[in-house]
């Protein structure tokens, strides 16, 4: 038998190591620190429409893109000229292509959105749309796999096209967002018709070929409020994204498209925020509780009414802003930030610019390992009409990027509960929505952002990337 006082040491060594955080040091609290702010253009293309611009509108994805080491952006210039650059990873300077296509009508939906096919190496971007054809290029195959050894170049990207490769998708295309699977492949999510009534779809790369995979969101159904009803709506999502755990999610708002659900007709039609899911790449759509509710291609789909797809009720009267942002955890759960106009400030908005600038919120909403739908107000007002993009660091803390390039964080160790600012964007002038690389952080830990600086009219104005250095 072991003496006594060679076992109560021991046991005091299993107590000590036992207390929480004692095994090991707590996850840092988010933090950013400023390493870089470079230059894109001086002299980029400027214009207002529906509040935005068409260089800087954040649901675009991706504007800003990170891949083996090198990261890319995609704008258009005060010509119109649609440019694509690229710079290694902590460079100063960016190389530039001019694309042969310049920007149709000034219209800030008509934004540029690349995507990566890791299949073949190729870059891909889709431009110039909002509920009428498409833009299309790609580049050589192998050019992102080799970055560093590839010239670039006008020669390494191919014809602009009016179809995916001879694959014609619809002649009313809006928002096209790529999203990589976690084999590879390239899938373009997009709207087939038009604001009120349109229906979501699903495309796919696989390396050689595009697929039209399907509609997976439809327009159907009736949505009544206690002002009136709508026979016609459409899906606004806040993002598709794949998670650690391979499932494809995806928040979303719905907008009518009869004003007479409204209190006034001076709101956004927009309302309730809803949530789905598919685990086999996009295919099938399933409620946060499994339910199968839609499937792509099929005569099942997504529609307004289906049980268990909203997840934070609102109705039509707090001018509830659309394609908003989402991300996913380390464990594959979902997060959103949406914003509207709370109740406590009135139950009607008269005029969405004017309500939401003086009294839209920002929320953030999540999933929590529990399956509870967890909601925190952010206590930083937007003082916009615009969006806020959502990212996580590598400790799962959260970081929104509000309009004017501001960031403000809460760490996943208070329940999200404990939001700062921690750069107020003073210095940057930018317009408002910014356009952060989604894909970067994983990489390095940092944290980049394209905002386009306030201008009046049409004068051009310097579009820019500042970097921000996550806790590692």
């Amino acid at each position: 038998m072991r003496p006594l006082t060679a076992v109560l040491p021991a046991l005091a060594l299993l107590a000590t190591a036992a207390l929480p955080g004692s095994a090991a040091a707590a996850d840092p609290a988010p933090a950013v620190t400023r390493v870089a702010d470079t230059q894109l253009d001086s002299q980029a293309i400027y214009f207002v429409s529906y509040d935005g611009l068409v260089n800087n509108n954040s649901f675009q994805k991706n504007g800003l893109l990170t891949y083996r080491g090198f990261q890319y952006a995609a704008w258009y210039t005060a010509d119109r000229t649609a440019v694509v650059g690229r710079r290694a990873l902590g460079a100063a300077s960016w190389q530039t292509v001019r694309l042969p296509h310049r920007l149709t009508v000034n219209d800030s939906h008509n934004v540029i959105s690349m995507g990566l096919s890791r299949a073949d190496g190729r870059l891909h971007l889709n431009m110039d749309s909002h509920s009428d054809g498409f833009f299309y290029v790609k580049s050589a195959a192998g050019l992102m796999d080799d970055p560093a050894g590839r010239a670039w170049n006008s020669g390494q990207f191919g014809a602009v096209q009016t179809s995916l490769d001879g694959l014609p998708l619809t002649s009313q295309f809006t928002y096209p967002q790529f999203v990589a699977t976690p084999e590879g492949r390239l899938q373009l999510s997009y709207r087939v018709g038009v604001s009120g009534n349109g229906r979501n779809a699903l495309a796919e790369y696989d390396g050689t070929k595009w697929t039209a995979l399907g509609e997976w969101a439809g327009s159907t159904g009736t949505y009544t409020s206690e002002h009136g009803s709508s026979t016609a709506r459409n899906m606004y999502l806040h993002g598709i994204d794949y998670g650690a755990d391979g499932r494809l999610h995806a928040f979303f708002t719905w907008r009518e498209q009869n004003s007479a659900v409204m209190c006034n007709g001076g709101g956004l039609t927009n309302h309730d925020t809803g949530y789905v899911y598919s685990s086999d790449r996009g295919r099938t759509w399933r409620t946060a509780a499994g339910a199968v509710v839609g499937t792509t291609g099929g005569a099942d789909q997504v529609i307004v009414g289906d049980a268990g797809t909203v997840v934070d009720a609102l109705n039509p009267d707090h001018s509830l802003m659309n394609q908003e942002s989402q991300a996913t955890d380390s464990a594959g759960l979902p997060h959103a930030i949406i914003s509207y106009v709370p109740g406590r400030f009135g139950q009607c908005t008269a005029n969405y610019v004017a309500d939401r600038t003086a009294n839209g919120r920002a929320f953030h909403l999540f999933k929590n390992a529990a399956g509870t739908w967890k909601k925190t107000e952010i206590p930083v007002a937007p003082g916009s009409t615009q969006r806020t993009r959502l990212v996580l660091d590598r400790y799962d803390n959260a970081y929104a990027v509000m309009p004017y390039g501001r960031i403000v964080a809460a760490s996943k160790a208070s329940g999200y509960t404990d939001w700062k600012t921690l750069f107020d964007g003073a210095g940057l002038n930018a317009f408002g929505e910014v356009v952060v690389d989604e894909t970067r952080i994983a990489q390095d830990g940092v944290l980049s952002f394209m905002y386009q600086q306030k201008s009046s009219g049409t004068t051009p104005s310097a579009i820019r990337v500042i970097d921000f250095r996550l806790p590692s």
